[in-house]
C-alpha cells in the first residue's frame, strides 16, 4: 500500500506538470487544476510518509510540502524560516562536543599502533593520500561545474560582510590555534576545537593505562550521548527543511531546486572519476587482482549503499575481505581504522558541498582560502562515521569559521538522501581496498587460507 501511495504522489506531480504546461501554453486551462493535482500528490507522500515510518521519507515530505507551501502562499511562508532557524540551533550546539569526544577516543584508543608499527604507518599514509585526492577532485568538480552560481539568497548581502573583513593569510594560520578552549567552544571555532582535541587525544595516549581509561571511558560515553542527541535533533529535520524550503522559495523562486540537482549530478561524476581514476590505478599499482575485489566488494558496496549506513556493511565487509585473501588480523585493524580515517565518499562531498554553499551565497573564495577550508574539512570528518547525516555538522562548523551562510546548508538536506548513498558506498569500496593494499605491502597477502566462517559466509 505504501509504495502505491509513493508512485501515485509521483504520478500526480507529473500530471499536475502536464497541466502547468499546458495552462502556460494552452489558453483556456485551468491553472487551478494543476495546483489542486499537486496537493492531492503532497498528501499521497504523507501517506507514504506514515507508513514507512522513515526519517528520510518524512524529510521527502518536509521538502516536497516546503516547495508547495512556498509557491502558493509565499507571505505565509516567509513565517516559518523560524523553523529552520530552530533546528540549526540545535545542530550548532551538538558540534563541539562531539567532535571533541569523537577525536580524542579515536586518538587515543589507536594508542597502540606502535605495537603494529609499519602496517600502522602505511596504513595513514595511505589514508591521508587518497582523502586528499578526494578533497582535491571534488573541489576541482564544484569550481568547474559551478552548481551553486545563479542561486539569489534571499538573506541580505552576506558574502559582502565578509569581503569586508577578510582576514590575512597570517592572520588565518594564527587563528587556527586555540588560546582559550572555553572561548573556543563559545564562539564556535571550530578549528581550534579540532586542533586541541588532536593535541589532548596524543597526550592521552601517552600517559599509563590506568590513567588513560577514565578518560577514555568519559570521551567514549560522551560520544554516545552526542549520537543519540544528534538522532533526537534530527527529528526535526522534515519541519526545519520544510522551513527552509518554504522560505527560500517564497523568495527566490524554484531556481535553487535546479542548482540542487546539478549539485546531484556533479556529486556522482565526481565520484565515479575518484573510483575509477584513483581507487583503481591504487589497486593496479599494489598488484590487487581487481576484477576478483570488485566481485568481492560488491555486497558489502550494496548494503552500504542501500542503507547509508558503513556500520550496516562492516560485518559482510570484513567477512568478504578476508575470503578475498586479506588475513583476518590486517582486516580487522585496516577497515575499522578507516572507518575513522578514510572517509573519501565523504570528504569529496564535504568540499564539493562547502564550495557550493560558498558560490550560491557570492562569495569568492581564493585557492588559498579553499585550501584551508578543505584542511579544515579533512580534519574534522575524522571520527564521525557513526553519526546520522553528519554532513551537516561538519560543513556548519565550516560555515561558522569560513562565515558561509546557512540557509544554503539546510537546503542539501533535501537532497542528502541521494548523495549519502554514493558516498557511504565509496567510504566501504574504498575502506575494503585499503586493506587489500595493505596487506599486499606487508607480503601478507593470500599467504593464508581465510577461516571456514569468514568463506561459510560469503558462500551463503
Amino acid at each position: 500500500m505504501r509504495n502505491r501511495l509513493l508512485i501515485a504522489g509521483i504520478a500526480l506531480y507529473f500530471v499536475a506538470a502536464a497541466f502547468a504546461l499546458a495552462s502556460r501554453y494552452g489558453p483556456g486551462m485551468d491553472p487551478h487544476a494543476g495546483e489542486a493535482i499537486r496537493w492531492l500528490a503532497a498528501i499521497s507522500l504523507i501517506g507514504y510518509a506514515f507508513m514507512r515510518r522513515s526519517l528520510t521519507a518524512w524529510i521527502l515530505v518536509g521538502m516536497v510540502l516546503g516547495a508547495e507551501i512556498g509557491y502558493d502562499f509565499p507571505h505565509f511562508a516567509v513565517t516559518l524560516r523560524i523553523l529552520s532557524q530552530i533546528f540549526l540551533q540545535l545542530i550548532r550546539v551538538i558540534i563541539a562536543p562531539l567532535l571533541f569526544s569523537t577525536l580524542v577516543s579515536g586518538i587515543a584508543g589507536h594508542a597502540d599502533l606502535k605495537k603494529v608499527g609499519r602496517m600502522g604507518i602505511k596504513s595513514l599514509i595511505y589514508f591521508e593520500v587518497v582523502t586528499t585526492i578526494a578533497l582535491f577532485i571534488g573541489l576541482a568538480a564544484i569550481n568547474l561545474n559551478k552548481a551553486g552560481v545563479g542561486v539569489t539568497l534571499p538573506a541580505a548581502a552576506p558574502a559582502a560582510q565578509v569581503a569586508a573583513t577578510r582576514p590575512t593569510a597570517t592572520e588565518i594560520i594564527l587563528h587556527i590555534f586555540p588560546e582559550n578552549i572555553a572561548k573556543s567552544v563559545a564562539e564556535n571555532q571550530i578549528l581550534q576545537v579540532v586542533v586541541f582535541s588532536m593535541i589532548f587525544g596524543i597526550a592521552l595516549a601517552m600517559v599509563e593505562e590506568k590513567k588513560r581509561k577514565p578518560m577514555m571511558a568519559f570521551t567514549e560515553s560522551l560520544t554516545e550521548v552526542m549520537f543519540k542527541f544528534t538522532n533526537i535533533v534530527m527529528l526535526m529535520a522534515p519541519a526545519g527543511i520544510a522551513g527552509a524550503i518554504a522560505y527560500t522559495i517564497a523568495t527566490t523562486g524554484f531556481s535553487v531546486l535546479y542548482n540542487l540537482g546539478q549539485l546531484v549530478a556533479t556529486f556522482y561524476a565526481a565520484l565515479l572519476l575518484f573510483v575509477f581514476a584513483v581507487l583503481l590505478p591504487s589497486g593496479w599499482i599494489a598488484r590487487v587482482p581487481m576484477k576478483q575485489f570488485s566481485r568481492a566488494v560488491t555486497e558489502p558496496a550494496t548494503i552500504a549503499f542501500s542503507t547509508t549506513s558503513s556500520e550496516a556493511a562492516l560485518p559482510r565487509a570484513m567477512e568478504s575481505m578476508e575470503a578475498f585473501g586479506v588475513p583476518r588480523p590486517v582486516v580487522a585493524f585496516v577497515i575499522p581504522l578507516g572507518y575513522s580515517f578514510n572517509l573519501t565518499g565523504s570528504t569529496l562531498y564535504l568540499a564539493l558541498a562547502s564550495i557550493f554553499v560558498a558560490q550560491v551565497a557570492g562569495m569568492h573564495l581564493t585557492i588559498g582560502q579553499q585550501l584551508v577550508m578543505m584542511l579544515m574539512l579533512m580534519l574534522t570528518s575524522k571520527g564521525v562515521a557513526g553519526v546520522s547525516r553528519a554532513s551537516i555538522i561538519i560543513l556548519l562548523g565550516a560555515s561558522d569559521q569560513f562565515g558561509l551562510p546557512k540557509e544554503p546548508i539546510l537546503l542539501l538536506l533535501g537532497v542528502d538522501q541521494f548523495l549519502d548513498m554514493g558516498r557511504t558506498a565509496v567510504n566501504v569500496i574504498g575502506n575494503c581496498l585499503a586493506s587489500a593494499v595493505v596487506a599486499r605491502w606487508e607480503g601478507e597477502f593470500r599467504t593464508e587460507k581465510p577461516s571456514p566462517s569468514a568463506v561459510e559466509a560469503i558462500a551463503e
